[in-house]
């Protein structure tokens, strides 16, 4: 069994809920000073622009969380998550190579497929077939760990070559990498053979179906892990949650009782979407009555 662990999902968007300005910015300020003595990790979206409407703010998520790294160093940090297709994967090694070196070993790779094709076409990114963005996943991931470990690494493969592409100074801990995925064709897959942690959501309002469906992604995550001889106990199942923080004891018991649930899944790393809180009480009320019972 992992330790339980809790991260913090900062939102980097600005909407009408937060008068258009990026979360982040006032969290960096008013929330996280108090959030992080209690949270392990601190999470970042990647994307480049809102949702509701494309003028709406949303802070780049490489620049957002290597600022986060440095102001609070009591914590690990990750994106949720990078998607493959917007930067090539020596970049993204290199990048990754650079916050852990700053960061004392902080940093976890978060990446997915990408799934936004607006976004990848806005920006001039080819955003080819969901099967193709997987093999780029993979192949991408090939070149992180080639770069993170060896001095002249090169690799040739279908979608990316590098040649002796070295990233010094190398990482003393390789960083762990988090897959965001639930295609149970290839992304599950995917995650069995390459992930160190994986995230997804547990989704729909039926319980007993949530779980089934939960446990059925596992399998296959676990067969492919199997498969390519790892142990699939090794990776870490992550969820994230979108609730509102606990105003009362009542609220606290009945998140004890959804987190519990899912740690019967085999699920130990949430990702904690509060969105805008206006006050530190009730993420000091999550803390205390929240965190030890599930943990315990």
């Amino acid at each position: 069994m992992h330790d339980v662990k809790f991260g913090w999902l900062s939102p980097v968007i600005g909407n009408q809920w937060s008068d258009h300005q990026p979360i982040v910015v006032s969290q960096v300020d008013r929330i996280l000073p108090t959030a992080t003595n209690s949270f392990d990790a601190v999470w970042i979206a990647d994307h480049f622009y809102g949702f509701d409407a494309k003028t709406d703010p949303f802070m780049e998520a490489w620049t957002t969380l290597t600022w986060i790294a440095a102001r609070f160093d009591n914590v690990e940090v990750c994106h949720h998550v990078l998607g493959v297709g917007y930067r090539p994967p020596a970049l993204t090694a290199k990048m990754a190579a650079t916050l852990q070196v700053f960061s004392k070993n902080r940093f976890i790779l978060g990446i997915g497929a990408g799934w936004r094709g607006d976004e990848y076409e806005a920006y001039g990114y080819d955003f080819p077939k969901a099967s193709v963005r997987f093999a780029q996943l993979d192949e991408a991931i090939d070149i992180c760990r080639l770069m993170w470990t060896e001095d002249l690494p090169t690799y040739s493969g279908e979608h990316f070559q590098i040649t002796e592409a070295a990233a010094p100074p190398l990482p003393e801990v390789v960083p762990p990498i988090c897959i965001g995925a639930s295609g149970p064709k290839v992304g599950l897959p995917l995650v069995g053979r390459q992930a160190d942690i994986w995230n997804s959501f547990v989704g729909g309002a039926d319980e007993a179906a949530a779980a089934k469906d939960w446990k059925r992604k596992w399998d296959i995550v676990a067969e492919a892990a199997s498969g390519a001889g790892r142990d699939p106990d090794a990776i870490v199942q992550c969820t994230t949650i979108e609730k509102p923080l606990p105003e009362t004891d009542e609220d606290s018991e009945k998140l004890v009782e959804l987190l519990t649930r899912y740690r019967g899944l085999g699920i130990s790393y949430f990702v904690m979407d509060f969105g805008n809180p206006e006050s530190t009480e009730p993420i000091e009320r999550f803390a205390e009555q929240v965190m030890p019972a599930v943990k315990a």
